[in-house]
């Protein structure tokens, strides 16, 4: 692995001040020392993360990471291990990804206190938005003001410049007018939104206050870090300004830095894109990300149940590279944004994403779009909860319920760390309400909940979500207690009728493993499995007889050992 000093070398050669050098180690030091919690060595098949929001849970004039802590012990805990809280800092637009000052918790939520508190009771991921924080942030009230060091924190360019090379994410200008103090008016770099400015970590001493910004989240306690919209962090006009090899010597960097401070810290990178630009992410398995999120996940599954066809699925997951036991994936199918299509293309053809975006949108899904370099928009992300994804509006709350946990059946054997987000264990449903207060569509999937209501929906108030809760959680919890699902063993996918998947999960060290069978339709259907002797679904306790066709109701599945 490079060094610390090689990688500041490789990125800003040899400009890099001698001064600011020695404050970023000695700020390292300083943390080093400061770190006593011991981090989780490696993953297993215990590993399974929560993703939710810090101001999830509502009661009155109680700071919210207190309530949620308390929904958690009392709910989630013997589920989840690990908990990601999405950005709880202070915050102006996006749900918290537009942050104001990355040192502070959202007084909403609570304080630093609370977050140790919780600490206490789970693991803890935590978000770095490394790539912009918020146009209301002192940092970029002291660039506007043209203080003195602030010059360079964030880009600047000419409005006439050529950015048409530029990979876009949103349909919204790249570059915002600001008007600074002395007048003029500046064009800055805004990837993502007006109120998301990107830093400039061209200056190192950008760079030192990240460093610093990570190194705090460190000593707070964070096990996971995500490295939110990294892939956009370092930018050369006429280039395409993504997964540029800067960018990733400086995730080489954050891992360097976090492998010394506080070893066994996991870094994950956000990479919303076409998978071999997402892997590449993971370096040469030993030096860059532990692990990568597996965008391309969800809206596999959700083509595979949604047509009946394991097709795609299973010949997408036959290639993955499992070879380095140093990385692995962050499996989800949920999260707080919606479900990406860049990182199907290549995979599925731009015909069934078009069907598929076309279905889903006649269903009640929202549909955002991004700007192409030939002017045209294609379809970014599916904004819908996963629940009413799988699902037709005229469909019974049992054919929701079956539908889903099969989807969630097939993301918890998948090699990897799964995670759910707190919409799916909770059976979250399409919040439109929601979108028209927000004003934008990600929304759809972001709900808050009164505590009162939440519980009483699970006591039995609401006949769905008490199910999906309770049997999602009893699948996760069965998940945990296989060390077949160990993230690290090795996956065998076999050829079956298209309507089947059916994969292997076994420990190489004792040959002992689980065969995974899945009916991805809505009819009932006969395989032969790829066994021949008797086997016994550790979901229903059923024995299966492996010499004779082994029939499947619709949307049924097998976890046989």
């Amino acid at each position: 692995m490079e060094t610390i000093t090689d990688l500041i070398d490789k990125i800003y050669a040899g400009t890099f001040p001698e001064a600011t050098f020695a404050r970023l180690l000695a700020d390292i030091a300083t943390a080093r020392e400061a770190i006593k919690l011991p981090r989780k060595a490696h993953w297993d098949e215990q590993d399974v993360v929560l993703i939710t929001y810090a101001d999830q849970f509502r009661e009155a004039d109680k700071p919210t990471l207190s309530t949620f802590s308390r929904f958690y012990q009392q709910h989630l805990q013997s589920t989840f291990p690990l908990v990601h809280l999405l950005p709880f800092f202070p915050w102006s637009s996006d749900d918290g990804f537009s942050v104001i000052d990355y040192h502070q918790v959202d007084p909403l939520c609570g304080d630093w206190q609370d977050i140790a508190r919780l600490h206490q009771e789970t693991r803890l991921m935590f978000d770095f938005v490394c790539n912009h924080m918020s146009a209301h942030s002192a940092w970029f009230s002291h660039f506007l003001a043209q203080d003195p060091g602030w010059d360079d924190f964030f880009i600047s360019m000419p409005p006439a410049t050529d950015l048409s090379a530029v990979t876009r994410p949103r349909t919204s200008p790249l570059l915002t007018p600001f008007k600074m103090a002395d007048g003029e008016t500046r064009f800055i770099w805004t990837t993502f939104s007006a109120d998301q400015i990107d830093l400039n970590f061209a200056n190192p001493e950008v760079l030192l206050r990240m460093v610093n910004v990570l190194l705090d989240y460190l000593k707070r306690g964070a096990d996971y870090v995500r490295l939110d919209a990294v892939g956009y962090m370092w930018k050369t006009p006429g280039t395409r300004c993504i997964h540029l090899e800067k960018t990733h010597q400086l995730v080489k960097l954050f891992r360097a830095i976090a492998d010394q401070v506080a070893p066994g810290t996991v870094i994950i990178t956000e990479t919303n894109v076409p998978h071999q630009d997402n892997i590449s992410y993971l370096g040469n398995g030993h030096d860059e990300a532990q692990m990568v999120y597996q965008f391309s996940l969800p809206p596999l599954v959700l083509h595979a149940i949604h047509t009946g066809s394991a097709r795609a699925l299973r010949q997408w997951a036959s290639a993955l590279d499992l070879s380095s036991n140093d990385t692995t994936f962050f499996n989800f199918l949920a999260s707080h944004d919606g479900i990406g299509l860049n990182p199907a293309r290549g995979i599925l053809s731009e015909v069934e994403i078009v069907a598929l975006v076309r279905d889903l949108a006649l269903e009640g899904a929202l549909v955002s779009y991004k700007n192409n370099p030939d002017g045209t928009t294609s379809p970014y992300e599916i904004n819908v909860t996963y629940l009413d994804a799988l699902n037709r509006e005229d469909d019974d709350d049992a054919t929701r319920l079956k539908r889903f946990l099969l989807a969630h059946a097939i993301l918890l054997v998948f090699p990897g760390v799964p995670a759910i987000y707190i919409q799916s264990i909770l059976g979250g449903r399409n919040h439109y309400d929601g979108v028209r207060a927000a004003g934008h569509n990600r929304a759809i999937n972001r709900q808050k909940y009164d505590l009162q209501q939440i519980e009483g929906d699970l006591a039995g108030g609401n006949w769905l979500r008490q199910q999906v809760y309770t049997r999602l959680g009893q699948l996760i919890q069965l998940r945990r207690r296989q060390p077949a699902f160990h993230p690290d063993n090795p996956m065998t996918l076999y050829e079956s009728e298209n309507a089947v998947l059916v994969l292997r999960r076994h420990q190489p060290e004792s040959g002992d493993g689980l065969l995974c069978v899945f009916n991805l339709s809505g009819r009932s259907v006969e395989t032969q499995l790829p066994v021949a002797h008797t086997l016994q679904d550790v979901v229903s306790g059923e024995k299966i007889d492996g010499t004779q066709p082994v029939k499947l109701d619709a949307w049924q599945f097998m976890w046989l050992r």
